[in-house]
């Protein structure tokens, strides 16, 4: 790829590695949590080894815990460790963080903002363990931070008589996401991971945030940016197609830009091949969701590996993307098929790329 990359402190193989080959990332956290079937008890760390300390602080907490799905880290950093490691068994070259809902604004829902520091710190810690545990020279490993888009929404209302309504800053959620840089670039990742935007406000707030730890702190790691097209109208929840959420967060010049969650691949498809076409400078990642909702399967979603590892190696043949995996609905065995779908497929080039 003929760009000039920042200097990377971190994940500096990345650009290498993605202009060789088509890299796999991790398949959904939340769906392999709830195979556990935990109950509130197993949310607090009952019958956990955990430091005196942590276990009173969960005990005595107030309001029910169960779904804090960011918590586990601390209350049972044994079942993450096990959804990291099945993912990497799969082949996943990169995995995520368990902290898609870990700012403070999330874990208000929970009154466990204070906790939001050691959850992060956390979560990069057992991702970057089973990451060394499975790196070789052949094939690094890389732990992706993620950072979700909170609950709350800089561009909508949450209260449809009254438009101009907001329930959250841009400044406050500069404030939420800074904290969670800091603690993830201490936790130890390779790359950060901006993902399931549906309010490119909300991603420009993130964005901003993690140049001002880079700046701040010297360290500089590849962004990866991921928005959620909600429905066929080809738009974000906040209305931006998707060339103009391109254009939105373009400036940051990320490693990657994509699209998850909402859609099954083959929904997800024509707005793939877009950015394919406008997002010249960067790679493209697309991690879908296992088709859709289906209350009678397994994962919930109606897609089989086979079905999805199918839809995505057509991605691979048709050269529209660089990174692959999956979002919500999806398991190992999903990863696993889609690794050996597009083994050998060449990654996308694009249009800037030019041979001598």
């Amino acid at each position: 790829m003929n760009r000039s990359w920042p200097r990377y402190t971190r994940g500096a193989q990345l650009p290498a590695l993605l202009d060789e080959r088509i890299m796999i990332l991790d398949g959904a956290m939340g769906t392999m949590i709830q195979r556990f079937k935990l109950g509130e008890a197993q949310y607090r760390g009952d019958g956990m080894d955990l430091p005196p300390a942590l276990q009173a602080r969960l005990r005595d907490h107030p309001g029910e815990v169960k779904g804090n799905n960011e918590l586990l880290s601390l209350s049972r950093p044994d079942v993450i460790r096990q959804i990291h490691e099945g993912y990497l068994a799969a082949g996943a070259d990169i995995i995520e963080t368990n902290t898609f809902g870990a700012t403070t604004i999330a874990q208000d829902d929970y009154r466990m903002a204070s906790w939001v520091r050691e959850m992060n710190v956390a979560s990069a810690r057992l991702a970057r363990e089973m990451c060394d545990r499975f790196s070789t020279i052949d094939k690094p490993r890389f732990v992706a931070g993620a950072l979700g888009p909170t609950p709350k929404t800089a561009s909508i209302s949450p209260d449809v008589n009254d438009p101009g309504a907001r329930n959250v800053t841009f400044d406050q959620l500069v404030a939420a996401y800074e904290e969670q840089v800091e603690a993830l670039v201490e936790g130890g990742v390779d790359l950060l991971l901006v993902e399931t935007i549906f309010d490119t406000l909300n991603a420009k707030a993130a964005l901003f945030a993690i140049e001002s730890c880079f700046e701040r702190t010297g360290e500089c790691l590849p962004i990866v940016v991921s928005g959620t097209v909600t429905d066929a109208s080809g738009r974000l929840l906040s209305g931006q197609t998707v060339g103009a959420f391109w254009a939105s967060v373009r400036h940051v010049r990320p490693l990657a830009v994509g699209l998850n969650c909402a859609l099954g691949a083959a929904l997800m498809k024509p707005y793939v091949q877009e950015l394919s076409r406008i997002a010249q400078d960067t790679f493209i990642s697309c991690y879908p969701n296992a088709g859709l909702p289906n209350p009678m399967s397994e994962t919930g979603f109606d897609e089989t590996p086979a079905d999805t590892s199918r839809l995505l190696h057509e991605f691979a043949a048709q050269g529209l993307v660089n990174i692959v995996g999956g979002c919500c609905g999806t398991t190992p065995d999903h990863i696993a098929a889609i690794g050996r779908s597009v083994q050998g497929a060449e990654p996308r080039r694009g249009p800037f790329r030019h041979y001598v």
